[in-house]
């Protein structure tokens, strides 16, 4: 049903302004990147606009080698290209992902491709399409992809393009164009199978619809605790909305291009205003703000004051935002790179990337916070500040545990087992700064700042 946003509240809520976001720089050297996913480990896999896909590893360290080239396959003019990864949820066993690029005839390809099995770090070449949606216009291709918790692929398609939605997609199940679409792509076949419970299932065209009434959702995200979807449609010229419902709930209709958010858009033909589902937040053009990115409901461990929250950015103000549960928006002051995509590490740690300067950040929020367990809240390193070594006192906590040190951009630069009390780490050729060390047992965890002089 129908919820009204009372526009006066959420404008003001625009103008409020944290200044806790810390970007670190943790990778540069990036080609227009546009999406950071996880395979299940420590890995991350930057997705670059013009057809590379490449390992970043866990020190900040990328692949020489990409891990996917499809350069001679896609076309990456306007927002066409390698747009979206996704890893299959049991890829650590059958090693498949999913791709979504616009091809040389500029229309949109979902592809399943295979790890290879001698070098875990490339893929074989070879894919196997599965669905091609023809692409009226250049722009407006959505390209996310995600996994749900149903073990589902979910596939963000934007209206077709242009602008205002001259083909009427966003409110016509006869296509695939504006819609979340939802497939089961873990069979054994070449092809896919259709969800029984999508709730078009039997009308033309319409089988593999979840959700409808989307514009360009440019990012969406499954909050990994809750099970919530999350959509970031980008608006035409006046809203910039945040979908938040249930991930089990089908047949929802976004409103576009009957409403641009909660406004009203071209209404002619459309059905009443209870038919829509409105966004739980949104947000006007103020502050050069004019197309929103996608992120995800942070879920980490490191920065306590950030959980629950969702964390999305804008790609022109540079400016990253927060939506609480009440669904107040506050902005950080700006940054620089034009974000265009946000990640999530195994861990649940956050990154944004900058299209226009190819970095990728480590997002960091107020405080880290240490979590220990009973043995772990004594657990300490010493001195504080060091010159050359670090004691480790282990305060009786059972042995062996795991030492590690971080930089400020969370970039693993030690690990080392300790084996006893009073074990020490060496630390002299570390240059003199702040830094962030972590002692855990694989269940607890405590962690703590240290100054190497």
């Amino acid at each position: 049903m129908k919820k009204q946003i009372l526009t006066a509240l959420l404008l003001a809520a625009g103008l409020c302004h944290a200044q806790e976001f810390t970007l670190t720089p943790f990778a540069t050297g990036f080609n227009r990147p546009l999406e950071i996913v996880h395979a299940g480990d420590s890995r991350l896999f930057v997705v670059e606009q013009t057809g590379k896909i490449k390992i970043l590893n866990a020190d900040g360290s990328t692949n020489a080698t990409p891990f996917l080239d499809i350069s001679t396959l896609t076309t990456s003019t306007s927002e066409r290209g390698l747009l979206g990864l996704a890893f299959s949820p049991d890829y650590a066993i059958n090693g498949r992902f999913y791709i979504n690029y616009t091809n040389l005839e500029g229309n949109s390809v979902i592809a399943r491709y295979t790890r290879n099995a001698e070098n875990p770090s490339v893929a074989n070449t070879e894919g196997t399409i599965l669905l091609t949606v023809n692409q009226p216009f250049s722009n407006h291709n959505g390209g996310c992809l995600r996994f749900g918790p149903d073990g589902y692929l979910y596939i963000a398609m934007g209206d077709g393009g242009s602008g205002d939605d001259p083909q009427g997609n966003g409110q016509n199940i006869n296509t695939l164009l504006g819609k979340m679409l939802r497939i089961n792509t873990e069979i054994d076949t070449d092809g896919y199978g259709i969800p029984q419970d999508n709730p078009f299932v039997g009308v033309d065209d319409a089988d593999e619809i979840w959700a409808t009434g989307l514009r360009n959702p440019w990012k969406f995200s499954f909050d990994r605790t809750a099970g919530n979807i999350w959509i970031a449609d980008v608006g035409q010229n006046d809203r910039e909305e945040l979908n938040r419902v249930a991930g089990t709930e089908g047949g929802i209709n976004y409103g576009w291009r009957c409403y641009e958010g909660s406004l009203p858009h071209i209404t002619g033909g459309c059905a009443s205003a209870d038919a829509f589902t409105m966004p739980f937040a949104e947000y006007g053009r103020a502050d050069n703000a004019c197309s929103v990115t996608g992120g995800y409901v942070y879920r980490g461990a490191m920065y306590p004051d950030l959980a629950g929250k969702y964390v999305f950015g804008d790609f022109c103000n540079n400016r990253i935002g927060t939506v609480d549960n009440a669904a107040n928006i506050t902005w950080s002051n700006p940054f620089t790179g034009n974000f265009a995509t946000f990640g999530e590490d195994n861990s649940g740690e956050l990154y944004v990337a900058g299209i226009s300067n190819g970095t990728v950040y480590k997002i960091a929020y107020g405080t880290p916070a240490g979590i220990a367990g009973a043995n772990f809240a004594a657990v300490k390193l010493y001195p504080n500040p060091a010159t050359d070594n670090l004691t480790v006192d282990t305060a009786g906590a059972a042995l062996p545990i795991q030492a590690k040190i971080y930089d400020l951009s969370g970039k693993l630069l030690h690990s080392t087992t300790i084996q006893q009390n009073g074990q020490r780490i060496d630390v002299s050729a570390f240059s003199a700064g702040l830094y962030l060390t972590e002692i855990t047992n694989g269940s607890n965890v405590s962690r703590q700042k240290i100054m190497i002089d």
